[in-house]
């Protein structure tokens, strides 16, 4: 069996997640935590001075250790079942050696457009003779999509955010899930139940029915959590949590990886699930959220990212796109994270069954195997559309 993140891992993650939520409001969203997590962490590896301690207050790590932990998260995603992580660098400036040998499972190589190496000052390229362009021909806008479409299953086709020529390094996470429950939904039962929104409006949506055994249910602070499980020996968890009414999502989502000590279980023999089929998908320009995170010398033309680059970069433009769609059958979900970089600038009795209906705002979160890494963290407030609408 992988070994599962150590603590610091575990919990460097899931403060992100926790600071990042408030920022993402109480409307329909899903965002992928390890994915901005692993993008920032890559790039605070060649981050140095003050901007290295900024981004350390928000990350945990900086330097050689960021490198290193973004090496063991990444490994464990790939070791777990269903799921396909990737993450590349493509650059017009010079990157020096010691950041690519920092991430050994980073693919690097060159944006079109590399005559940019050409317009650094001498005395920039004179500093040192560890830099490198990369050994891979330049790639364009629609090869980058390429790369990411493979990478995340065509669940994201393209670049959240498009190359218009002003970036000179583009960093990319690509996280893709699809798995199939333990245990599908009947699709026969099935049927439009009533959901009522953040607003108090209700309709009919259409919902699943499933009964499920009483330890896949439990409660933290008040808030429900229902995990469902995935076929595989090293799956992904899938949870979904249901709050008090009212509950926002920042309040709601952290209960999905609390640890056994805080839960109380579910005090019956089964319970009645019924889970509305939906879908979310959200891009989120997550450098407007930064701020508020404590991160700002990053995003700033004082940046030093000297660890990584000669060429004076600075953060522009955190983006990421995420997709998750729950069915009878299974989940899918798909994350891509864009970093842009600028220069300058029991015995048969009778069972209690307990009835659990997520048919109000509710939460999703998808972590890894040992269920403490946010892969995924979603909120529906809105009522979901019929099948295939979003």
């Amino acid at each position: 069996m992988t070994p599962g993140p150590t603590a610091f891992e575990a919990d460097a993650i899931q403060a992100l997640a926790a600071r990042w939520l408030p920022c993402l409001g109480d409307d329909d969203f899903v965002c992928s935590p390890v994915g901005l997590w692993v993008a920032l962490a890559a790039v605070a590896s060649g981050a140095r001075g003050r901007t290295a301690e900024e981004l350390r207050g928000l990350l945990g790590v900086d330097g050689e250790a960021a490198a290193g932990v973004v090496t063991v998260v990444g490994r464990r995603l790939a070791a777990t079942d269903g799921v396909a992580a990737a993450t590349g660098v493509w650059s017009r400036v010079p990157v020096l050696d010691v950041f690519r040998r920092g991430l050994p499972d980073v693919g690097f190589g060159v944006l079109r457009g590399a005559p940019a190496w050409f317009e650094l000052p001498d005395e920039v390229l004179g500093a040192t003779d560890d830099v490198s362009l990369g050994e891979i021909p330049p790639v364009a806008q629609d090869e980058l999509d390429d790369w990411i479409g493979r990478a995340t299953g065509g669940r994201v086709p393209r670049l959240p955010l498009g190359l218009d020529g002003s970036e000179d390094l583009v960093l990319v996470n690509a996280l893709a899930l699809k798995a199939s429950w333990l245990t599908a939904f009947p699709a026969h039962l099935t049927r439009d139940e009533p959901f009522t929104d953040g607003h108090g409006h209700t309709r009919p949506v259409p919902t699943m029915r499933q009964r499920i055994p009483a330890d896949r249910v439990w409660s933290v602070d008040g808030v429900t959590v229902v995990e469902l499980p995935c076929a595989g020996d090293e799956a992904a968890r899938v949870r979904f949590a249901l709050g008090r009414p009212g509950a926002g999502p920042a309040d709601v989502l952290p209960a999905a990886w609390a640890g056994p000590a805080a839960r109380t279980p579910l005090a019956a023999d089964a319970a009645d699930l019924t889970l509305p089929r939906f879908t979310l998908r959200t891009k989120t320009e997550a450098d407007a959220h930064l701020a508020a995170l404590g991160i700002s010398r990053a995003l700033r033309p004082v940046a030093d990212f000297s660890g990584l680059s000669p060429a004076g970069l600075h953060v522009s433009k955190v983006v990421q796109e995420v997709i998750v769609e729950v069915a009878e059958e299974g989940v899918e979900a798909a994350a891509v994270t864009q970093v842009t970089m600028t220069r300058g600038a029991a015995p048969a009795r009778h069972e209690v069954v307990e009835r659990v209906a997520f048919d109000r705002p509710f939460g999703v979160v998808v972590t890894d195997t040992t269920g403490e890494l946010p892969l995924f963290a979603g909120w529906r407030q809105s009522a979901p559309a019929g099948a295939g609408a979003r």
